[in-house]
């Protein structure tokens, strides 16, 4: 099918380096410069489900990076969520849950999905799960490169600084990838930094010459009130009943989400090269 949207694709060195707060605060970035712009996960594993008005389920933070663009969420924008159960995952396809996961139909199913997002905007911003280059998975990643070779999207990969072994991170990411997946990476964000980030000049330099891509920007560390998808383990998980604790007396729910998606947005456009990054927009794959 014929797509319209111009695509850009969010992967991580790992689960929790922050690939879903930058989707979301790229979405506000764009939907910010005019552009009608939706969020895509291909496939989600998360207990954090979000009900939608006809009964129909998808990942909540799908939902939220929705809220972000300004839009109700729609299955589409989640076409293939994996709950986990005692003993197993219950499948959900489209919003309902179907009789068991069969990989194929999902991958179909999501394909669609996103060929009808890709119709209806003007930009997609999509993301990945997990690591891209866990081997022994690879056969049946769905959400990952697999989608990106699909789309002919560009690629950001992100590393969280914080964890240390950012540079073996991104650096082992890009040598894992075949090279028709290595070629679609066009440029790394480093994420989660404490202090200066003009003090990271250097290890800008070095990771730009070790792993051939540019670095588009060097994401601070950001006390945000978003909620959570999951919680990682040894770390503190903000529900939404957590949140709703933080409103501030007289203030509504969504107008105090929409002034932390403007406070990530107002963070990442001083972080990263946007001009950089939106002429990697614009000119896709090339």
């Amino acid at each position: 099918m014929e797509q319209n949207a111009k695509t850009l694709m969010v992967l991580g060195t790992a689960s929790g380096v922050g690939k879903s707060t930058l989707v979301i605060g790229l979405c506000r970035l764009l939907r910010r410069r005019g552009l009608r712009v939706a969020p895509f996960k291909a496939q989600n594993i998360s207990d954090n489900a979000h009900l939608l008005p006809d009964g129909r389920r998808m990942a909540r933070s799908q939902a939220i990076a929705a809220a972000a663009c300004g839009l109700d969420p729609e299955p589409d924008m989640n076409p293939v969520l994996l709950i986990p159960r005692h003993g197993g995952c219950e499948t959900v396809v489209d919003g309902a849950a179907v009789p068991r996961f069969d990989r194929d139909a999902c991958r179909e199913a999501a394909r669609r999905a996103y060929d009808r997002l890709a119709q209806r905007f003007e930009a997609v911003v999509a993301e990945g799960a997990g690591s891209p280059v866990e081997l022994n998975l690879r056969t049946g990643d769905i959400v990952n490169m697999d989608f990106a070779l699909y789309a002919r999207c560009p690629v950001l990969l992100v590393a969280d600084i914080r964890r240390g072994g950012a540079f073996a991170a991104l650096y082992g990411t890009l040598a894992l990838l075949a090279p028709e997946e290595r070629a679609l990476v066009k440029g790394l964000i480093v994420n989660d930094f404490y202090g200066d980030a003009a003090s990271f000049g250097e290890g800008r330099r070095m990771l730009e010459e070790v792993c051939g891509v540019p670095v588009l920007g060097v994401v601070p560390h950001l006390e945000l009130r978003l909620e959570d998808e999951d919680a990682l383990p040894g770390a503190a998980t903000l529900t939404r009943d957590a949140l709703a604790a933080l409103v501030p007396e007289g203030m509504s729910a969504e107008d105090f989400q929409a002034a932390q998606f403007d406070l990530l947005a107002d963070e990442l456009e001083k972080s990263l090269d946007m001009d950089a990054l939106m002429e990697i927009l614009e000119g896709g794959t090339e």
